[in-house]
């Protein structure tokens, strides 16, 4: 069984996500629980011109991250509705 990974939100991450409906926080959590013991899903791709930086798509909710692989750890950068979550991670990148 692979190691399971620390999935840590910056603090612009977990503003995105406590502005979500409950619905949609429930979505995404539950991403994130896969995402600590698949880091990388069949779903996953990488961001254009973000070298290391990945994306998974949630219906229409996206959640931008990067895996730190030597701690075991995925740290999200982003997430959201996918009409906002490139321009505000833009803005911070």
């Amino acid at each position: 069984m692979a190691p399971a990974y620390t999935v840590e939100l910056t603090g612009a991450a977990a503003r995105q996500l406590r502005k979500l409906n409950s619905a949609a926080q429930l979505r995404i959590v539950t991403a994130l629980e896969v995402l600590q013991t698949e880091p990388r899903p069949p779903a996953m791709k990488a961001l254009v011109g973000h070298p290391g930086y990945l994306r998974v798509r949630i219906g229409n909710y996206r959640i931008v991250y990067t895996i730190v692989d030597a701690r075991l750890l995925i740290l999200i950068l982003a997430l959201g509705d996918r009409k906002d979550v490139y321009r505000s991670f833009e803005r911070r990148a």
